[in-house]
């Protein structure tokens, strides 16, 4: 049909009159053939209008088809971008989340998406469990945060075939937790993909099963993908039924005209099958009450009419029959005009259609897309030459008709473009055809190009991530040995701080990109250089023979970083770095331990005096205490997610007891290790000091102590004093006082039942930071006490100016009191001048009744110690 359009359609003629002929035998044969032609255009004319509707109802079913398939398929690359930002980061934040969703913007490309979700999996008792975790939008969607995926069948069944075979997966129709709008809005489906834990990509179901790390999800309305695709009018003209039937038993999710009756299976019926994700459905079209048309019967009645006045008027014959010839040629203008509204329907597809000869392959047709795309003249060429490297015979003789590949195109410039190509064979006028329809994908193609770019490189110095160096490293091991030997180093800039606080983070963004091209220099092209982050750079250079090369290397780049002058703005700098390195011998190293190795000798050039390379040795010790460090630090930064801090308490009783006396206590720090065992703080707070992260365990510690403020002690909210430890880390926050206070409005605890301690090193080394901290506090009511007094050996006028309420005398002279008369006279001392200054007296460390009496001789207030109460942990921190 396409092929006479395009080429052998002709201008048409009205019939020419014949002769004349006897009146009788024009009566005759006007009687005869009238009532035979009109009975035949009759005829003729229904059969012709049953073909174009079933055509363009077989049209609108394709498109409906079509339309929820690309639906699908625009929904399924979503997942793939969603996986790909989970790959390139070991960790995603709400926020990342939330800035991956608004910059794909699927609202404007999927109107039927509910949400998309994020689901880790956790390993229970009674099974594996997915609840969500993050998802967007989150307007009309927190229903979903928290929910279980596994306690939905079909949701539970899809997620678990996508982990087998890391294909998305459709879960069955089921009923959505987000209330919906009308009668089946409510029903939805929901796609799966696995997210898998770093490495290759596993190749089995077992691996899959053991790396699977979470699951990510996208829910969406069924009413509205199937609504969002229905052409205008086709409600009119098609009744719309979509059923799934990947089980023995169909189950109906969408029905056009909900409560009519049942359409006949014996009826006629337009339709496809649909399959993705592992669901099968049906898209079935029906055509509802046809209208009675009365120009049929017309037809036929003003053919008898005609017959008949032909033949009672015999002189009128050439007239009627003139006539009749005018309405066949109507009729027959009406079959065109029908043809050429379903060839405008077929220009005005978006997609690129070409009909072209099975024979030698040349094109006989090209709707208005192709010809915009591949060139008026594109007719009478050879299809082949449109395909970059595939040819369209293999593509139509592979897989099932119609089946979508991707494959490369030319378009009229010369220009390469993606498009989605499905070639099959027709059959018009009796001759074989190749019927092509393509859709342009390169945007597609180039975004999926540039997320894959964004997931393994640097935003700034457009160098490798530290994800993709890890890859690059473990890749390096595995090929280590006596002829592949590397050599990993590990840059921290010098001072680097400066520069941002002196010219601004711009300034050291500038430097951080002008350094990266001074490495690239120094490099070889198979070398990997990568920031890992921050001022850290990582590199992997390989032919090292031994370490003296390796040093010789390291110590060629250290000297080219040493000689560069950065400037900016006016302003010069000079620029060092300190240099830790490890050799990638040994293919049973693992990644993190290399890394952890060269970080530590990192650590140790800068501590040397930076602007030096540091090789790793297995018998440093310097080396091994930081490492021990840096898995502490590791450990305490999910410590309080994990329930791993605890929290204790050791009364404080007076030195004199009365009937008034109240119970005090001071909160103390303890860690449950894997066994269970609890570990004192001096085994984990030196490397939370060292680390920074002092200032998230006190802002830990005071939040759960005023929460729990009732369940500290056996006696519950009777609890007189409770003494909290502060760090200089935390008390040089300038934003901490004002956090308590408002902790403390909140949790509706009284500040006269909260001390906050000290140490007075802390106080005398940031006395400007103290003194504010303390004036905040103290102006609530709160007290504070001096922890450690006399450890720091400062003198004491500086007490006149701390506002402070209490001080404790470190338990080192308290303990050799008894013993060593300097460490007596220290006690009296600390306990005159303070008693002169108004000031409480607590002594740490009391051990025994012999320390109880000595110190009650010697005036102090209070006591705290083994002699008096031995740390037990709190009421809500017990097992």
């Amino acid at each position: 049909m396409l092929a006479d359009k395009a080429g052998n359609a002709g201008p048409e003629r009205r019939p020419s009159p014949h002769w004349r002929t006897p009146a009788r035998l024009w009566s005759l044969l006007a009687l005869l053939l009238g009532l035979a032609l009109s009975l035949l255009v009759q005829n003729q004319q229904w059969r012709r209008e049953q073909a174009e509707q079933w055509s363009v109802r077989t049209e609108l079913a394709n498109k409906v088809y079509s339309g929820m398939q690309g639906q699908l398929q625009l929904l399924e690359t979503l997942m793939r971008a969603t996986q790909s930002l989970y790959l390139a980061s070991d960790s995603v934040t709400p926020d990342e989340f939330a800035d991956f969703y608004f910059n794909m913007r699927p609202g404007e490309r999927f109107p039927a998406l509910l949400a998309l979700a994020y689901a880790p999996r956790t390993q229970r008792a009674d099974g594996a469990h997915y609840i969500i975790q993050l998802t967007e939008p989150k307007k009309g969607n927190a229903i979903l945060i928290g929910l279980d995926e596994a306690g939905q069948k079909e949701n539970l069944a899809g997620l678990l075939q996508a982990r087998d075979s890391d294909q998305v997966t459709m879960s069955a129709p089921f009923r959505l937790v987000q209330p919906g709008k009308g009668t089946g809005s409510d029903m939805g489906v929901t796609l799966s993909l696995p997210v898998f834990s770093p490495g290759a990509m596993p190749r089995t179901i077992e691996e899959r099963r053991a790396r699977e790390q979470g699951t990510v999800s996208a829910s969406f309305r069924l009413s509205t993908l199937i609504e969002g695709t229905l052409p205008e009018g086709l409600t009119g003209v098609l009744r719309l039924r979509v059923s799934d039937v990947t089980r023995s038993t169909p189950q109906l999710v969408y029905d056009s005209a909900p409560g009519s009756a049942t359409p006949d299976a014996a009826g006629p019926r337009y339709g496809r099958t649909l399959v993705h994700g592992g669901r099968k459905w049906d898209v079935a079209m029906y055509p509802l009450a046809a209208r009675v048309d009365a120009w049929h019967w017309a037809t036929l009645q003003a053919g008898t009419l005609a017959s008949l006045l032909l033949a009672m008027l015999v002189y009128a014959i050439v007239g009627t029959r003139h006539r009749a010839l005018e309405l066949g040629w109507r009729m027959s203008r009406r079959y065109r005009e029908s043809e050429e509204r379903f060839r405008a329907l077929n220009e005005r597809l978006p997609a690129l259609v070409l009909l072209a000869s099975s024979d030698d392959g040349r094109i006989v047709y090209a709707n208005q897309a192709a010809r915009s795309r591949f060139g008026a003249g594109v007719t009478g060429h050879r299809l082949a030459e449109l395909f970059k490297d595939a040819q369209p015979e293999a593509l139509a003789g592979g897989g099932a008709a119609g089946e979508q590949v991707e494959a490369g195109l030319i378009d009229e410039t010369g220009a390469p473009f993606w498009a989605n190509v499905a070639i099959t064979h027709v059959a018009t006028n009796g001759s074989d055809k190749l019927l092509m329809v393509a859709g342009d994908i390169s945007e597609q193609r180039r975004l999926t190009e540039r997320l894959s770019y964004q997931a393994s490189h640097d935003a700034l110095t457009e160098l490798y991530n530290r994800h993709e160096f890890e890859h690059r490293l473990r890749a390096a091991l595995a090929a280590a040995g006596p002829d592949m030997q590397a050599v990993l180093l590990y840059v921290d800039l010098d001072q680097f701080k400066l520069i941002n606080d002196t010219s601004g983070h711009l300034a050291g963004d500038q430097l951080l990109v002008q350094l990266s091209a001074v490495m690239r220099r120094q490099l070889r092209d198979n070398d990997v250089l990568a920031r890992l982050g921050g001022d850290e750079f990582g590199i992997l250079a390989f032919g090292m023979v031994n370490q003296s090369t390796a040093e010789q290397m390291a110590e060629r780049l250290r000297r080219s970083i040493d000689g560069y002058v950065f400037t900016w703005e006016q302003r010069s700098y000079l620029v060092s770095a300190s240099i830790g390195g490890v050799l990638v011998d040994c293919p049973k190293v693992q990644v993190k331990d290399l890394l952890s190795q060269a970080d530590a000798a990192c650590y140790l050039a800068k501590e040397r005096g930076r602007n030096r390379v540091h090789f790793h040795s297995e018998g440093d010790g310097e080396a091994q205490r930081r490492r021990g460090e840096m898995e502490w630090a590791q450990r305490l930064q999910w410590a309080v997610d994990e329930g791993l801090l605890l929290l204790a308490y050791q009364e404080i009783k007076p030195a004199k007891p009365s009937a008034d006396d109240g119970v005090c206590v001071e909160l103390l720090l303890r860690y449950r290790d894997e066994n269970g065992a609890l570990l004192p703080p001096g085994v984990f707070l030196p490397a939370a000091e060292r680390y920074g992260l002092m200032p998230t365990i006190d802002r830990w510690v005071v939040q759960v102590a005023l929460a729990n403020f009732g369940r500290l002690h056996p006696i519950g909210a009777e609890l007189r004093m409770v003494s909290i430890n502060l760090s200089g880390a935390s008390i040089e926050d300038a934003a901490l006082a004002d956090q308590i206070v408002d902790w403390l409005g909140f949790y509706q605890v009284d500040p006269k039942r909260v001390c906050f301690e000290i140490t007075e090193t802390v106080a005398v080394r940031n006395l400007a930071a103290v003194v504010r901290c303390m004036g905040r506090l103290r102006a609530v009511g709160c007290r504070i006490a001096l922890d450690d007094f006399g450890a720091g050996m400062s003198s004491f006028t500086y007490l006149k100016n701390l506002p402070a309420d209490a001080i404790k005398i470190d338990g080192s002279f308290v303990r050799d009191m008894l013993t060593d008369p300097v460490s007596r006279l220290m006690v009296r001392a600390v306990t005159d001048i303070a008693h002169q200054l108004g000031l409480t007296v607590v002594a740490e460390w009391v051990t025994d009744e012999a320390t109880v009496q000595a110190l009650a001789e010697l005036g102090i207030n209070a006591l705290q110690g083994y002699a008096v109460h031995r740390p037990e942990l709190t009421l809500f921190h017990r097992a």
